[in-house]
């Protein structure tokens, strides 16, 4: 059950992981729009990065890591393991020591891509510069976004971005038609690293009794 929870979740994460984090950069008081923009113009500089998180939901809590260079990436959480190679996938499920394998569609690729998460507020979604309340105020910004469209999801999506270094803090999603809230905790990340491409390809190798599901 966990599996398949973390399976039906991981289009939705990955889509928000992807990008929403930022390096360092010299501020002056922006509004949300101007905090987006200069969060996705970081990561087109950020080079390789490695990036731990958690996820907080109703069913239950697990952790990841996500190693992210350019469109590539792989995604490591609990019994399962995600290639990408900016061309075919690889879902990797250690209980059924299985891997799928698949090459999305651009429909697909749209809910990966870093820069379309970040520019919600160009596809029908509101944005929003709000208050936290208290102390936190001081520290972070708050934005939302929210979806005009009834049939959009995740429905709203909750940023805090970090005031002295413009880095993703938490992000808090909204699916549509729940009335729990899913929360993304960053809680480390490295940017500058460097990976070699066979990194964002499945080694069956080194899974040598895996069956391979070949889905394209």
């Amino acid at each position: 059950m966990v599996i398949y929870r973390m399976m039906k979740f991981d289009k939705l994460l990955l889509g928000v992981l992807l990008l929403l984090f930022a390096v360092p950069m010299s501020a002056q008081q922006p509004d949300a729009k101007n905090i987006l923009e200069r969060t996705a113009e970081a990561f087109r500089k950020a080079g390789g990065v490695k990036l731990a998180f958690t996820v907080n939901e109703q069913q239950g809590s697990y952790a990841g890591v996500l190693y992210l260079e350019g469109e590539k990436f792989v995604v490591e959480t609990e019994g399962m393991k995600t290639w990408f190679d900016g061309h075919t996938q690889w879902s990797y499920v250690a209980s059924a020591d299985e891997v799928n394998v698949s090459e999305p569609t651009q429909e697909e690729l749209q809910t990966l891509n870093p820069y379309a998460w970040l520019s919600l507020y160009k596809q029908g979604y509101r944005l929003k510069l709000s208050s936290v309340g208290g102390k936190q105020d001081k520290s972070v910004y708050y934005i939302t976004m929210t979806a005009a469209d009834k049939r959009k999801d995740p429905e709203s999506v909750y940023l805090f971005v970090t005031k002295d270094t413009y880095r993703l803090h938490q992000v808090d999603l909204a699916p549509r038609g729940s009335k729990y809230m899913t929360t993304i905790l960053i809680n480390n990340y490295q940017t500058g690293q460097s990976y070699p491409d066979s990194f964002f390809v499945f080694d069956k190798k080194a899974y040598p009794t895996a069956e391979v599901i070949d889905m394209r």
